[in-house]
């Protein structure tokens, strides 16, 4: 493992300490060596974001939908359930022979599931016959077997390991970067993004507040009523605290950026204080998406 970064603090972190934890609470148990190497933050950064501005130029978006009760896509809403309850079924030993890495995929038509995937890592002595017939019963049907699709799986072409076998896995067998996955993190890819990665920023970059900022205002908007879909953007230039741009619309094309820009404030500050995000609530971001979770301060519903 390769931790680099740039950081502005006084505090005294055992960077290596807190990965092996991690790494370990995940489910691993290989032998991993870590390299860490973190720099001060530029001086020639922090010259605009001391002052207040933001910590990178860049466009972010947002976006909600009255399709779930999460205000997600509904195909988003079950890959991220799939993926927890295959961590699930790990966990609780449900099906001992799971090992930490997996994923999932769900494609859907007309509102309805007609395919639905993971690829699950496993113990070299299951068989592939043993491990779809566990995913169907445990897995797909739990999480699939849902008012919209009539109780059943029935119709929904089912995927399980399509390579034929998944031993290997996690630091051993793949290179995982973080942010690599920056649709998946955010609304399966079904609008726009701005590019850059929430995971591994603190509130002054904009590619995380803002983004966080973007879902909170759109989410409000689609729950009073604005719209039943609504996709919100914001452009920032470096070392800048007002946004260069702030715009939002709903699923009629109608333009809704001066109720945004009357109701929110898109300075980095603003953010940072308006969903709290000095405090240490970004680990368990790390996994399932970062929107659609009840609790997180971006998820919150106000009266508009």
């Amino acid at each position: 493992m390769m931790i680099g970064g740039e950081v502005k603090t006084k505090a005294k972190v055992d960077y290596e300490a807190v990965a092996r934890q991690v790494y370990k609470d995940i489910g691993y148990d290989d032998r991993l060596d870590i390299v860490v190497h973190i720099a001060e933050q530029s001086p020639d950064i922090a010259m605009g974001v001391d002052t207040g501005g933001a910590g990178d130029q860049g466009i972010m978006y947002g976006y909600a939908t009255d399709e779930t009760k999460e205000f997600m896509p509904i195909g988003t809403v079950y890959a991220h359930a799939l993926a927890r309850q295959l961590e699930k079924l790990r966990r609780d030993n449900t099906l001992p022979w799971l090992r930490p890495d997996g994923k999932t995929q769900v494609t859907i038509t007309d509102g309805k599931v007609v395919t639905a995937l993971t690829s699950t890592q496993h113990l070299e002595s299951v068989s592939q016959e043993e491990i779809r017939a566990g995913m169907v019963e445990h897995l797909f049907k739990p999480i699939l077997g849902l008012p919209a699709q009539a109780g059943s799986i029935e119709g929904v072409e089912i995927l399980v390991n399509p390579t034929g076998k998944f031993v290997q896995g996690g630091f051993e067998a793949d290179a995982g970067l973080t942010g690599r996955k920056i649709m998946v993190d955010s609304y399966g890819g079904l609008i726009p993004h701005g590019g850059g990665a929430f995971s591994g920023k603190e509130g002054m970059k904009v590619d995380r507040s803002a983004s966080y900022m973007c879902r909170f205002v759109a989410k409000n908007l689609v729950a009073n009523g604005y719209g039943k879909k609504v996709i919100t953007t914001v452009a920032y230039a470096i070392g800048r605290a007002e946004p260069v741009m702030v715009a939002a619309y709903n699923d009629d094309g109608k333009d809704l950026s001066d109720i945004v820009k009357k109701n929110f404030d898109f300075k980095p500050r603003a953010i940072i204080e308006r969903l709290g995000l000095t405090r240490p609530i970004f680990k368990e971001t790390a996994a399932y998406g970062h929107f659609g979770v009840e609790g997180r301060s971006w998820e919150k519903i106000e009266k508009i």
